[in-house]
């Protein structure tokens, strides 16, 4: 430990006499002017009305990557109007080699942005310099929008409404956009007269060239608002409440096979419900729900898991994923790997409305009330959950605070309540996270739990430092969960623990570097892992995961190998996918190969390969995913996991186990798209399938057809099936 706290800081003072990129936001913003205008435009993604002519040429954009600093080799010419209704966008990707350059692999709203080309508008309506309203679109006119707070939490999943249409030709591509003034939350003000912090990025997908039209460090992004732009002579109508209404109305066919007696093995019903939300003004919303369904929420993907830890699955449903991120307080698993596999979150949303299998319950009535502001956040979330078999009546009651200071600082508590007529459980949480500057940051936590059933009380908390630069990404994350800290409406991925998971990265683009035509970065980089039990204090795990090959290429493409040397102290028994392994020590080494061509491809191959010892014997595991996209219009991607166990554990156990799993979308347009996936595991030779298709019909108003297969074993390791077909109808009304 001594020697990598020592190597710590010698690269942190390293990277501070090297690093001068980490420039400061300029105190001269750069600034695009808007031009009011009478008439209303006939969205085509033309650019052909006389009224884009009356507009300013943008200031030209500057390049984020590969060369910070340096003028795109690619230019884009950006044009705002306005009208008492939309804010208008005609945006311009010159390209020399115009549709030949164009790509994108699918029409998936909320796109993967490693696979398109795209340009992102940012607007900060408050001028807070913290928080922004995000608005992507690709070449095809699909639509990514998102709410960003600090540059740390997002809510990915938030749709807004709003329009745009594209164009391609051989000198490049155009945008065409109109946003609702409804749609964009700025202040109430006397001033007749508007300027919002504003930011906009391209990425030229075909060589990965970002640009954007406020400069920022290549390791921040542009959602880093303190060096956002300006978007200057606004005249926005004031503020006002609107209210959106979505009703919906559902008809299903259900089978169940395997169940007991006092599960029908066939129901068909008619169902009604929807939502209201409510801006009763810019920082203030209500979302009502009634009768909640998630019928066309896309369907969790099996995983074979063989590591200690629970695999957490991702929230999907359009309800709980809104303003998630104010109520998303915890460590999570990150792509850097910074809290290493620890995982504590005193809320998880999936813990309202579905089972520990994933199996929908139904939920009566809810409402979630969110404030934000420059100095406070205020949220609560209120569901009623409906009693089913064994399962009672639930109410749930989740209420958060948080107060803004100084530089994107802040500090909040969190309170979840689960009320069942057996008892009730109830967490306790403060919070808070602290930016020291450009590069450096503090994330901090606190949490208690108590439960009526149990009688039982528990703590955990975690302290997580960052360093990033250009050059450097350095972090220590340490954390505890006692044995008896138990949300019930949260989720930790494990107990009677203390973790101790610091790490390095290193990204080199030197002048030695070679291949430079090929190749962008080499980045190793180390992530010791280390558990001590909570309760004995003595070592249970620890690793070293050493990348001493990471290679990015300039098309997006990678590879990398990793070494694990891995100590397990086993205290209780152990099964990954029915392999008993029994309590005791074990030491071995794990081997990982990474790699993936150009995900924006046509055919494009992702690999994990890993070898080596594995409690006592050895283990092979491999996961392969291949994607074919001819044309956004059709996808198709292939994927196979195998775990092959040699001699593992007491037993001596050798066996195989395969997950097999197709995946398929095919779109007319970005708004009627027809989905699919199938799944096959040999553990237990169960399948599970989701057919989808989606008509948006109207901006946000959609009609499904949905069929969902599910195969499942239950606790009795009896094999129990459920099928559903589904109809569903919404129409969402703005006011």
């Amino acid at each position: 430990m001594k020697i990598l706290s020592t190597l710590l800081l010698l690269i942190s003072l390293r990277s501070f006499a090297q690093d001068a990129t980490i420039f400061k936001p300029d105190s001269v913003r750069r600034v695009i002017e808007a031009v009011q205008i009478t008439s209303s435009l006939k969205v085509e993604g033309l650019l052909n009305d006389a009224e884009w002519k009356k507009t300013k040429p943008s200031p030209g954009f500057i390049q984020i990557e590969p060369y910070q600093g340096k003028s795109p080799n690619h230019q884009t010419d950006v044009r705002v109007l306005y009208n008492k209704q939309f804010l208008y966008f005609g945006i311009f990707m010159r390209d020399s080699l115009g549709k030949k350059a164009i790509r994108a692999t699918d029409f998936k709203r909320d796109f993967n942005y490693m696979q398109h080309d795209l340009v992102n508008l940012s607007f900060d309506g408050f001028n807070d310099r913290r928080n922004a309203m995000a608005f992507a679109t690709n070449p095809y006119g699909v639509q990514r929008d998102f709410l960003s707070f600090d540059d740390i939490y997002y809510d990915f999943d938030w749709d807004g409404l709003w329009r745009v249409r594209t164009t391609r030709s051989d000198s490049g591509w155009v945008a065409e956009i109109a946003i609702p003034w409804q749609t964009l939350r700025y202040p109430k003000t006397t001033e007749a007269v508007q300027n919002w912090g504003f930011n906009m990025y391209r990425n030229r997908r075909l060589t990965n060239e970002i640009s954007a039209f406020s400069p920022y460090p290549r390791s921040f992004s542009s959602f880093r608002m303190d060096y956002a732009g300006m978007l200057a002579n606004l005249q926005p109508p004031p503020p006002k409440p609107n209210i959106r209404i979505q009703p919906y109305v559902l008809t299903s066919y259900d089978r169940y096979t395997g169940f007991d007696a006092a599960v029908k093995p066939e129901e068909t019903q008619v169902k009604f419900g929807g939502e209201l939300k409510w801006a009763i003004n810019p920082n203030t919303v209500l979302d009502l729900t009634a009768n909640t369904d998630f019928a066309q929420a896309d369907a969790d993907r099996q995983v074979n898991n063989v590591s200690r830890f629970s695999v957490f699955f991702p929230e999907r449903r359009q309800f709980f994923l809104e303003n998630a991120s104010l109520f998303g307080v915890g460590i999570s698993r990150n792509l850097d790997e910074s809290g290493g596999n620890m995982r504590i979150q005193p809320f998880f949303s999936r813990r309202i409305g579905l089972d520990d299998s994933g199996n929908p319950i139904p939920i009566d009535v809810g409402g979630r009330f969110v404030y934000r502001s420059l100095k406070r956040n205020i949220g609560a979330i209120l569901m009623r959950q409906r009693g089913v078999g064994d399962t009672p009546a639930t109410n749930f009651f989740v209420g958060r605070f948080s107060e803004n200071f100084g530089k994107q600082h802040h500090i909040g508590g969190l309170l979840t309540v689960k009320d069942r007529p057996d008892g009730s459980n109830i967490v306790g949480t403060v919070d808070g996270f602290f930016r020291l500057g450009e590069s450096h940051s503090l994330n901090t936590l606190a949490s208690y739990s108590t439960s009526a059933r149990t009688g039982k009380q528990g703590f955990s908390a975690y302290a997580q430092y960052f360093y990033v630069s250009n050059q450097f990404k350095i972090w220590w994350t340490q954390s505890i969960v006692t044995k008896d800290y138990d949300p019930e409406l949260g989720f930790v991925s494990r107990n009677d623990v203390i973790a101790t998971t610091p790490g390095v990265f290193w990204w080199y683009r030197g002048r030695r570097l070679p291949f430079k035509k090929w190749l962008r970065a080499w980045e190793p980089s180390v992530f010791p892992e280390f558990y001590h039990q909570a309760s004995t204090g003595k070592l249970i795990e620890r690793t070293w995961t050493v990348y001493p090959v990471w290679l990015n290429l300039q098309s997006g493409a990678y590879v990398g190998y990793s070494v694990t040397p891995t100590y397990q102290q086993l205290t209780e028994v152990f099964e990954p996918l029915g392999v008993k392994i029994e309590t005791g020590q074990f030491n071995y080494v794990r081997h990982q190969i990474y790699a993936s061509t150009d995900p924006s491809r046509i055919l494009n191959l992702q690999t994990i390969y890993n070898w080596g010892t594995y409690f006592g014997g050895k283990l092979n595991s491999g996961d392969w995913t291949l994607q074919f996209a001819p044309i956004p219009h059709f996808s198709l991607s292939g994927r196979f996991n195998r775990n092959r166990f040699v001699e593992v554990g007491e037993d001596k156990t050798s066996t195989t186990v395969d997950l097999y799993s197709i995946e398929g979308r095919f779109a007319l347009n970005p708004r009627l798209q027809l989905i699919g996936f199938y799944q096959r595991n040999s553990e237990n030779q169960l399948q599970n399938y989701n057919i989808r298709l989606s008509w948006e019909y109207q901006p946000l108003s959609y009609i499904y057809l949905v069929f969902n297969h599910r195969g499942f074993q239950n606790l009795q390791q009896r094999a129990q099936t459920e099928d559903h077909a589904i109809a569903k109808i919404s129409y969402l009304k703005q006011f």
